[in-house]
């Protein structure tokens, strides 16, 4: 199967069948279920559960250790992988990690670890971190947005209905922009405060209501640093689960080149050359600048960028 940019991105490879055109049909649902092949993720505090197998670090429970662990709060059909074997995530209630850490030896770990630390295959990564925004917007929206009742899950736990009023609420993904405006050799990158110790980056910030891609591209490196940009291309996405954004990644040409920093959004931006993005990608900048981790789409694009590998504009 041939996968395109994006795939190569972390939490961006989910080969998953999502199986949408059966999330309503309970009996196939309940079926699923009680597949003896049925595997499920369980998060704890949005964190999933690992147990150690064989010194391998294992995220799989079958129906029978999902019981041990306690009742679900929340729990979602994901799909079904290659073989059919459906596949569910569920919540436990917050607070009970020790709890479960000293009844079953298991080990929660975060996320974002697993993904910095590359512990587990690209496609679970994809998987574990589907799971993770899914089961984090259950947790936000237990009350309907409409009237403000009790909503409860249903359709495989892909929307949640009111009762109250009718109203149906599905998971919402929140699309964020994050790009490189380019100068012939050069990109614009910048760091915030909260960056570890030499860390630059692309730009990046949400998309607003009646917003297209290229004009919040232009807008968020106008505002973060002052530059004008005109032609905006798409580079790749990759899904975000903190707690459920999409990375839209793309390159914008530049305009002008003196940056105005928004001090209230960054610490510092500047023009980086290529030579210099090459030697921040092997962690051989002079000033002992450094580039975001592979698990992320800023690395991404500014491995384009040095590689000279853009999309055309």
């Amino acid at each position: 199967m041939p996968y395109d940019r994006s795939a190569a991105v972390g939490f961006g490879l989910n080969p998953l069948d999502r199986l949408s055109e059966k999330r309503a049909d309970t009996a196939f649902v309940e079926s699923a279920r009680a597949d003896p092949a049925a595997r499920f993720l369980v998060f704890v505090d949005e964190a999933p559960l690992f147990r150690m197998d064989g010194g391998l670090r294992e995220p799989f429970f079958n129906a029978d250790e999902v019981q041990v662990l306690g009742e679900a709060l929340h729990e979602v059909l994901l799909g079904e992988d290659a073989t059919r074997r459906p596949l569910f995530a569920l919540a436990l209630p917050s607070g009970r990690v020790e709890e479960i850490v000293a009844l079953t030896g298991v080990e929660p770990l975060d996320v974002r670890t697993i993904a910095m630390r590359g512990l587990v295959p690209p496609e679970l990564l994809g998987e574990l971190g589907a799971a993770k925004s899914i089961l984090s917007w259950h947790a936000r929206h237990r009350f309907c947005a409409n009237c403000g009742a009790a909503s409860r899950m249903s359709n495989a736990g892909w929307r949640r209905d009111c009762d109250a009023c009718g109203a149906q609420h599905f998971p919402r993904v929140d699309p964020v922009v994050i790009m490189l405006a380019v100068d012939g050799d050069r990109c614009l990158l910048g760091r915030q405060p909260r960056f570890g110790r030499g860390m630059y980056s692309a730009l990046a910030g949400f998309l607003e209501p009646g917003e297209t891609i290229e004009d919040a591209v232009r807008r968020e490196i106008g505002e973060e640093a002052g530059i004008r940009c005109a032609e905006v291309t798409y580079f790749a996405s990759q899904p975000w689960p903190f707690p459920a954004s999409l990375m839209i990644g793309c390159f914008a040409r530049a305009l002008d080149t003196d940056v105005v920093i928004d001090t209230a959004e960054l610490e510092d931006a500047r023009w980086f050359t290529r030579a210099e993005v090459r030697q921040m990608l092997t962690g051989a900048h002079p000033d002992e600048l450094t580039a975001p981790m592979p698990y992320a789409i800023a690395h991404h694009l500014i491995r384009a960028f040095a590689e000279d590998r853009m999309p055309p504009g």
